[in-house]
């Protein structure tokens, strides 16, 4: 999935076609739906107070598309909880002015200059005015929750403190469980004596991020009478498939109840020429008759 995609095709869900004069029209996504399905929408052309969304600064953070108009009683109140979604810096928010002017617009910016840069950005003017009218939107906050996967999570059409409540708790839930990487094991728990069998660790990293190769080590530790082809793996010791990363070991031992340990570690490049490091571990428990 492109999150070049997810973030140009907002607001598109199978999109719903108009007459032929007309084009298509834009219309509402539901919770759910994938976002950029069918490529590239054909829908007004957006100005932007700052850049047009960016792929590497939305990936991996939650994403919030939010319409409002400067006529909105509501939409002052929730900018001001915008702002404190914004500086968690696990949120990138996409949001939608319906103002003709760069000062009306700016005054329901929840980028606000240099103190969002790279957590969002702001369309406003004809472009905006014409895509609100085809969504049928009022003049109350309008928000399009997606995660960090493309899917709709949530979308809010109200300007009442329980809604924003509501939308506020599920973004920050959503932030919660968005990771940079997962590990799982394998391994048998019982094994005939003398008989070979395989300890397997397995690093599956978040789509928007990438092995970089460097610092990448398993460590298996386990008692000495149980006899491995390797303890250590390095480097291309390791297997490299996308974005999994597995550490396989091969043993045999006598008859016994064994515990072993494994520890692995690993560097990745993301978005924007960012690193990161990586480590985890587990633990197996086998019995050998």
């Amino acid at each position: 999935m492109r999150v070049t995609t997810i973030l140009f095709a907002l607001l598109v869900s199978a999109s719903a076609l108009a007459d032929t004069a007309r084009g298509p029209v834009a219309t509402m996504p539901k919770v759910g739906d994938t976002l950029g399905q069918g490529g590239e929408p054909d829908w007004p052309k957006l100005t932007w107070l700052y850049d047009a969304p960016s792929p590497n600064d939305a990936a991996g953070k939650i994403t919030i598309h939010w319409f409002c108009n400067p006529k909105g009683t509501s939409c002052m109140d929730d900018l001001a909880r915008l702002i404190t979604l914004r500086d968690t810096g696990k949120v990138y928010i996409v949001a939608y002015i319906n103002a003709a002017s760069t000062r009306d617009a700016k005054k329901l910016d929840p980028i606000r200059e240099s103190e969002g840069v790279g957590k969002g950005t702001l369309a406003y003017g004809r472009g905006v005015t014409s895509l609100v009218k085809q969504l049928g939107l009022g003049t109350n906050p309008t928000s399009v929750v997606v995660d960090q996967t493309g899917k709709v999570q949530l979308v809010t059409m109200a300007g009442d403190p329980q809604t924003l409540d509501s939308r506020d708790a599920k973004v920050n839930d959503l932030a919660k469980n968005v990771r940079d990487f997962t590990t799982a094991k394998d391994g048998p728990t019982t094994i005939k004596a003398g008989d070979k069998f395989t300890l397997t660790y397995k690093v599956e990293l978040a789509n928007w991020l990438n092995f970089n190769g460097q610092d990448t080590e398993f460590d298996l530790m386990v008692a000495r009478e149980i006899k491995c082809d390797a303890t250590t793996l390095k480097g291309s010791q390791l297997k490299v498939e996308g974005h999994t990363l597995t550490a396989s070991v091969t043993c045999s031992g006598p008859h016994g109840i064994y515990e072993a340990a494994g520890k692995i570690r690993f560097g990745y490049d993301g978005p924007n020429k960012t690193t990161g490091f990586g480590d985890d571990g587990t633990k197996w428990k086998f019995q050998i008759d």
